[in-house]
């Protein structure tokens, strides 16, 4: 029989605000159209391709992150990868999604206090609760991308999802 186990009292609101989220951040993934992947709104800007993937992996790899004691961004890639196509988009999505859950799943109330580095080389730029560092690097920095991509969407006229309320193309109370 499988022990099911119970989030901490700190991981439960995330990990029911994580799962609504991951809903929303699905839909506006499904509305990249395939055959743009390439576009840039500006020269500086990640192409839609990139932005969409990177969305994608964001609750996989930063909840990897955070189970670490800490991590040293000067070894870090900050280039994201080019997707093939829009299924593997959406795969890595599904695949992320299952593996951050897990993560707020199974993590203790011990590991969320537990004091998490962000190191640059020899010098420390922060330390925090490892529960305050899924708050910003894997919430808040997913929802940042998120409207990223909702602007994205806009400028190649595609209607944008509802997020939070109406869009401009949709409302949740029709």
């Amino acid at each position: 029989m499988e022990t099911i186990l119970e989030p901490s009292a700190t991981m439960l609101p995330m990990l029911n605000e994580f799962r609504e989220e991951a809903a929303i951040t699905k839909r506006a993934l499904q509305r990249v159209p395939a055959n743009r992947l390439g576009w840039k709104p500006h020269p500086r800007s990640m192409s839609l391709g990139q932005l969409s993937l990177h969305i994608a992996t964001i609750p996989s790899r930063l909840s990897q992150l955070a189970q670490l004691d800490g991590f040293d961004v000067s070894q870090a890639n900050f280039d994201p990868p080019h997707p093939k196509n829009m299924e593997e988009v959406l795969a890595a999505h599904e695949q992320s999604v299952l593996d951050a859950e897990k993560c707020l799943q199974e993590m203790t109330e011990e590991q969320a206090q537990a004091k998490w580095r962000l190191m640059k080389k020899d010098k420390e730029l922060f330390t925090k609760p490892r529960a305050a560092i899924l708050r910003s690097i894997l919430l808040n920095h997913w929802y940042h991308h998120r409207g990223q991509l909702s602007v994205y969407l806009r400028l190649l006229d595609v209607p944008v999802p509802v997020i939070y309320g109406r869009s401009a193309d949709e409302s949740p109370f029709d």
